[in-house]
């Protein structure tokens, strides 16, 4: 046959085929290999298979030789046998045969499916078996023992008691014949539709969940009630495996021993409703000032709206949890859109009739949050400072609602002497001069805010939020809306003085790349409706196509003036060009590098304004900002927090971290063109005898807020004052003018404010060391801006104080520097004695009265409302009320000086 007809080999074990070969041979051979079939075992196998290594080398030589025996004329029977007795040899079978017998190659590594199907009998037995002893042990902890809420702690610097609150001071239990059926309705349909028939779990609950997820659409969630029962009554938060399998036991343990209506009772006594709210009756009281069982079928729908989220779905908002995602406005949508989802499943679920759901049209307005009693004056504002600080900070990941269950000691940087010294400071201003009987149109609403940091670490010693936390919730130490005008311009000069001016000459690539550093000596036209241009000269057009017209306050002309003097001056019109010249998103950088964030209160930096104070920054990031130029540029964050316990452990712990802002040259030359301010501009009343002081005024449009900001080698401090609508239920409320309050023409942040932070700081550093600003070395090139003329061989006619002076430069003499300052011969707050109508002002008060100066010179009383308030507008109008009859120039334009 030839060999490519030849049949395929056959198989070369025992059995069948083997005993027909056999068959074949001759008879000795048969009866011989018959023999050895069953006389030898198979550790006896011939020696002609010796050379096979034994049954499994027998195999494999099978494999490979195929049907070469009877190529080779029949090859040796005896081979035959032995793969024979291999294959079905007589040997013991294993127990757990793997790898498989009797299997070649890769076969023999895959499991048999009767292994598989055995072993996963006996996980399974196995995992049943150990669920079952655990079932069995599992205790559930005692609610008592983990949920019901202790006191927070909050200490001073000093470590003494500040206030205990929190926890169980907001919480009040009920009964489940106290809760509303409306309650329970809602949060049966809302969380847990099968909760009156489930076991604790809920399989489909779960599957369900998932498939709404995974089709983007809204879902009850896949925990039960129980589960949340026994999560917040009896587990932490964790998300972890083990805490997962801890919750599943323990729930089905409860689900099976605690009765619906004891977990129901349990889950709304626990839960935490935002607000401090522990529990429904502390909830029905913060959010609808009214007790559990007087809720109606919509207010009941809304709080268990509250359980998904309270940060998320209160709509007083929580920008200090996400200041993103949890405003005021998305918040609110979110809590409407729920709410009434809410009220739609019940009457699916037959729990509320489509009659009575009709009723309920309009979201249930909660009342305006509201503090503790314990938490009146300005303790309420410094707990709520510390709190928003240490869950923002925090590594450990506490929540709020880990929070509210108390337990945790909280150490602040707040010293109490200085807290209560800025508010006294504040009060007697505002007893004084504020008379809301008196000038009902004029002094009411006002509003103080403050702040105070060290600016050696950034700790937060002082802040004054409001009149009263209970009364009053905004705190006007962070964030309120208030531009900060012309306080913002000592970061057009750290700018310029860091990126340089560009070159108009040169490309825009170029110019970036080839920057001049600007000298605090150089020059730049400060004159009123100065047309702004922009770096390569063209100028600049706003977005309706119209040219720019920076205006000063009182719309004075300064004209060449140097930046140390506009600064001494705040004139607008040489800082919004300078601004330009450098640019104004070098300008945001350089206000970032101190210690401004880039947030909703960062202004528009694309237009000429930005540069004079657009911005609406809060105190405290102001007041640490102004500590980097104290510190030679080095920055360091606003902190509130010290470090937190929690059951006797540290959880937290601040570590000051310093960052490098501007280069120490740049720093205290900035520090040292506004400790001339103090010394011998806007800022005079602001000076503190024997001290060194820089510092900055600034006053917006409309007289609508004041600021003044300034600075000790040791502690910087921020004073705003503004007029504001009390109601704060209301969207964008708006500020109000400040022409006329406290018996003034205006206010300037060299009127109050400056006195303020001058009562307030004096009292602040008392008995500390004297330590001097750092000599500031030369910096810079001499340069002229926005059509400055070239310098001409006579000096200016306004000499600037020594700039490398470290005691105080005498002030430059005036006609009145031989008489007794108004510190001396004024009380306190007599500004009408201070303004010195018969001869002009010496400290820097209110205006050119009869016989002041009007040439931008020293001589003759200049005042700080002369050089503030000017316009950003590009306006030609102006006002010039009080420009004769020696009332002062105080009404200026939108955003303007000191």
């Amino acid at each position: 046959m030839s060999e490519h007809r030849r049949k395929a080999p056959q198989p070369q074990g025992g059995g069948r085929a083997a005993a027909r070969r056999a068959a074949q041979q001759p008879a000795g051979r048969r009866t011989d290999a018959s023999r050895r079939a069953t006389s030898v075992s198979p550790s006896e196998a011939n020696d002609d298979e010796s050379s096979y290594g034994g049954r499994a080398e027998a195999r494999r030589a099978a494999q490979r030789g195929g049907g070469g025996g009877r190529r080779r004329g029949g090859g040796d029977s005896s081979s035959h046998e032995g793969r024979g007795r291999g294959r079905e040899g007589t040997g013991k079978k294993r127990f757990i045969d793997y790898p498989r017998a009797g299997k070649y190659g890769f076969r023999r590594w895959v499991p048999s499916w009767r292994l598989v199907s055995g072993l996963c009998l006996g996980f399974l037995g196995l995992m049943m078996g150990a669920a079952g002893i655990a079932y069995a042990l599992v205790v559930p902890p005692e609610v008592k023992d983990l949920a019901t809420a202790q006191n927070n702690v909050y200490y001073w610097a000093d470590d003494t008691q500040m206030v205990a609150t929190g926890g169980s001071v907001n919480r009040q239990s009920l009964d489940y014949a106290q809760i509303p059926e409306s309650m329970r309705n809602a949060v049966i349909s809302a969380e847990n539709k099968s909760f009156e028939t489930d076991r604790g779990i809920d399989p489909m609950g779960i599957a369900r969940a998932f498939y709404n997820m995974a089709r983007g659409g809204d879902t009850q969630g896949g925990s039960t009630i129980t589960q949340q029962y026994v999560k917040n009554s009896m587990l932490t938060q964790d998300q972890t495996l083990s805490r997962k399998v801890k919750e599943l036991f323990i729930t089905l343990k409860v689900g099976e021993t605690v009765g619906k209506n004891e977990v129901m009772e349990g889950y709304l006594n626990v839960s935490y409703y935002g607000r401090g709210a522990s529990g429904l009756q502390a909830a029905a009281r913060a959010y609808y000032d009214k007790d559990a069982n007087e809720l109606n079928e919509s207010e009941c729908a809304f709080l268990a709206t509250l359980l998904k989220g309270a940060s998320y779905y209160d709509p007083a908002g929580a920008p200090d949890v996400d200041p993103v995602n949890a405003t005021p406005e998305k918040n609110r949508k979110r809590a409407e859109e729920r709410w009434s989802w809410i009220l739609d499943e019940q009457v699916k679920d037959g729990r509320l009739s489509a009659a009575k759901r009709a009723e309920f049209a309009k979201f249930p307005e909660p009342v305006t949050p509201r503090k503790d009693a314990k938490l009146g004056g300005q303790t309420g504002y410094l707990v709520d400072l510390a709190t928003k600080y240490f869950l923002a900070h925090n590594e450990e990941g506490v929540t709020e609602k880990e929070l509210a269950r108390g337990g945790y000691e909280i150490h602040t940087t707040f010293e109490k002497k200085k807290v209560d010294e800025l508010e006294k400071s504040i009060n007697e201003v505002l007893k004084a001069k504020i008379d809301p009987e008196k000038r009902p149109d004029k002094d009411t609403h006002v509003e103080f805010g403050g702040a105070s940091v060290d600016t050696q670490t950034g700790a937060i010693v002082a802040t004054y939020g409001g009149r009263d936390a209970t009364e009053h919730y905004t705190n006007n130490a962070d964030a309120t809306g208030a531009q900060v005008g012309s306080t913002f311009k000592p970061f057009v000069l750290a700018a310029a003085m860091q990126y340089g001016k560009r070159n108009p000459e040169l490309g825009k690539e170029q110019s970036e790349a080839e920057r001049t550093a600007v000298s605090p000596k150089s020059t730049y036209n400060g004159d009123n409706k100065l047309k702004i241009h922009n770096y390569d000269g063209s100028v600049w057009l706003n977005d309706d196509g119209k040219e720019w017209l920076q205006t000063n306050d009182g719309d004075k002309d300064y004209g060449d003036i140097d930046l140390r003097y506009a600064m001494q001056e705040s004139a607008n019109s040489p800082f919004v060009q300078l601004g330009m010249d450098v640019g104004t998103d070098k300008v945001k950088q350089a206000a970032m590098a101190a210690g401004l964030r880039d947030d909703n209160y960062m202004a528009d930096s694309s237009v000429p304004s930005f540069s004079i104070g657009t911005s609406s920054p809060s105190a405290i990031r102001m007041a640490g900002s102004y500590a980097t130029f104290a510190t030679s540029g080095k920055q360091r964050e606003p902190f509130s927090v010290t470090e937190v316990k929690h059951k006797g452990e540290v959880i937290f712990q601040h570590k000051t971290e310093t960052q490098p802002a501007f280069p120490s040259v740049i720093a205290d030359n900035v520090t040292d063109v506004l400790k001339n301010v103090v010394e011998n501009g806007t800022g005079t009343p602001a000076q503190i005898p024997g001290r060194d002081v820089a510092g900055k005024t600034g006053t917006t449009d409309g007289n609508k807020s004041a600021w003044f900001v300034g600075y000790t080698p040791q502690l910087s401090t921020a004073v705003s004052m503004f007029r504001m609508d009390d109601d704060e239920t209301k969207k964008n409320r708006p500020f109000l003018e400040m022409y006329g309050t406290g018996g003034e023409k205006s206010i300037h942040g060299a009127s109050f404010p400056a006195q303020i932070w001058h009562d307030y700081m004096t009292e602040a550093v008392k008995g500390t060391k004297v330590v001097r600003f750092p000599k500031p070395e030369p910096y810079g090139d001499t340069l002229f801006g926005g059509g400055a003329v070239s310098p001409s061989p006579t000096p200016s006619p306004t000499p600037s104080p020594s700039e490398s002076s470290e005691e105080p430069d005498p002030p430059s003499p005036t006609p009145s520097s031989a008489s007794p300052t108004p510190s001396e011969t004024c009380a306190p707050l007599d500004w009408e004695c201070r303004n010195n109508e018969d001869g002009g002002t010496t400290n820097g008060n209110n205006g050119n009265n009869n016989g002041g100066a009007t040439d931008g010179s020293t001589d003759g009383g200049t005042d700080t409302g002369t050089s503030e308030g000017g316009t950003d507008t590009g306006t030609t109008e102006g006002t010039t009320e009080g420009t004769t009859e020696g009332e002062g120039n105080d009404r200026g334009g939108i955003f303007g000086g000191g």
